[in-house]
């Protein structure tokens, strides 16, 4: 038995996903004004046998449902990720500055624990930890490297150094 009123199948695969796409659809209708101005009636009726014919498709309504789900995760995402760019880059008026050195190391720091972040919220380290200990996965972290160190050797070569 589920443990709340929105997790009752009756809410969660026929009246949720019927109300987003007859809210989505009707606001479609009402912006373009594709039955006419000042017609929500109209709008409101279409929207309505359109939800329906939708609910009455399961295979669409779990595809929205899936689509909704990392929708969501995104949103959630990108806010941390604005929260550490505006810690980070933010201007402050008052009190702690980092230097721009400052501001790059800790930019790279909260990158990183974002990623370790949704490693570890996403239940992926013993996908990721099989991977690496694969001979491909070994390979390509060997490739990886010398790519990097070739690169660094190429770029303190090719720039000029200030005199």
């Amino acid at each position: 038995m589920a443990d709340t009123f929105l997790q009752w199948p009756i809410v969660s695969q026929y009246i949720l996903p019927f109300l987003l796409v007859f809210v989505i659809v009707f606001g479609i209708l009402e912006k373009t004004k594709l039955f006419g101005d000042g017609k929500p009636r109209l709008n409101a009726i279409a929207s309505f046998v359109i939800a329906l014919i939708f609910v009455g498709a399961v295979s669409y309504t779990s595809m929205v449902q899936n689509l909704t789900l990392f929708l969501t995760v995104a949103i959630v995402a990108i806010f941390v990720i604005m929260l550490l760019w505006g810690f980070v880059w933010g201007d402050a008026k008052d009190g702690f500055k980092p230097a721009g050195w400052m501001k790059w190391l800790l930019a790279v720091v909260a990158g990183i624990a974002f990623i370790w972040a949704v490693i570890w919220a996403t239940d992926s380290l013993g996908t990721i930890g099989g991977f690496f200990g694969s001979n491909l996965g070994q390979t390509i972290i060997t490739n990886g490297i010398f790519l990097i160190v070739v690169a660094v050797a190429l770029a303190l070569i090719l720039i000029p150094a200030k005199k």
